[in-house]
């Protein structure tokens, strides 16, 4: 099978802050974006999560910078010319020939929602699907990976774990202390994953997962997205594809092949892994792996692994209150 046929999903990229930044910015093809609907199309991404990342540069982070970025998204990159959005299981691979990519929101870091569960909620409802709790540091419902106390869940983050159970909202650790973590992993009754998160035992990086953490999410039939940052790559901060591939076997020593995705963060770096600087590369990734590792496993990594989770556990559209 040819490298360009294969279906990829992508777990995380920061269009939409760059977005909210520069209103001007063209989806289609802007030089400024690392991921455009071009490239989405020529690297055969089939699904594509944008994340809502607040940052400091705005100011304090509030809900109507959230809902800001939630109206981008339905405008540039949802519309009716645009992307098709994947809100409900019974989307996952549910699919016309020739149909454009799919896309889902996620938030990165609850500050926005001030701690208020019905902002939450509106969240919901308005087609966020994915929920990391924090981005490095702490804020009212827990920990980030930068904060040195590496405290935990607060009361209300705890209220807000339950409140995700609940309602089919889905977790994502990455950017979580390691205490939050374990507790997460405690008060969960549904599995989670770490959209862009690599092994800390080849990169040493703070935001990388331990081996324990990574066979714990194995455990729970969550997932690893394994991202292209570099310095989340390589000690040096200087990678190439290779260095990748050390990951990808890391991971699937402890276990995890059926665990294993994607999650570049694009658009959320400034530097790129040798050859692999947008998402139209997608096809030469699928190559090198390809060299190394069986068609099936690879389509298993590139697609096949996310949408198994995503069917299993994104909330049902028939069963919707």
């Amino acid at each position: 099978m040819r490298a360009d046929k294969f279906k990829v999903a992508d777990f995380h990229c920061d269009v939409l802050s760059k977005m909210q930044a520069s209103p001007d910015i063209n989806f289609d093809n802007d030089p400024r974006l690392d991921v455009t609907a071009e490239r989405l199309a020529s690297g055969g991404v089939e699904l594509q999560c944008f994340a809502i990342f607040l940052s400091t540069n705005r100011g304090k982070p509030s809900f109507e910078h959230v809902l800001g970025q939630i109206d981008l998204f339905r405008q540039k990159i949802v519309n009716t010319d645009g992307l098709q959005w994947l809100q409900w299981k019974e989307q996952v691979g549910n699919r016309l020939v020739g149909a454009p990519p799919q896309a889902m929101l996620s938030l990165e870091g609850v500050d926005g929602l001030e701690g208020n569960l019905f902002y939450a909620q509106l969240c919901f409802e308005l087609g966020v699907r994915f929920l990391g709790v924090t981005w490095n540091y702490a804020n009212w419902a827990a920990d980030g990976v930068l904060e040195k106390r590496n405290g935990g869940f607060t009361e209300k983050g705890r209220k807000l774990i339950e409140w995700c159970n609940e309602s089919g909202m889905l977790l994502d650790v990455s950017h979580l202390s390691q205490t939050g973590f374990w507790e997460l992993a405690d008060l969960s009754n549904r599995p989670f994953i770490a959209s862009h998160s690599n092994a800390a035992a080849i990169c040493g990086h703070v935001r990388n997962l331990n081996d324990e953490q990574i066979k714990a999410l194995i455990a729970m039939d969550g997932r690893i997205g394994l991202t292209f940052y570099p310095w989340f790559v390589s000690d040096d901060g200087k990678a190439r594809m290779d260095d990748l591939l050390k990951h990808i076997e890391h991971v699937c020593n402890l276990g995890g092949e059926k665990h294993m995705m994607f999650g570049s963060d694009f658009d959320g770096i400034d530097t790129w892994v040798e050859k692999l600087e947008h998402p139209g590369k997608y096809p030469d990734l699928i190559e090198q792996l390809l060299r190394y590792y069986p068609e099936d496993t690879v389509k298993g990594w590139m697609y096949e692994n996310a949408a198994s989770f995503l069917s299993a556990n994104l909330p049902s559209q028939v069963s919707k209150p």
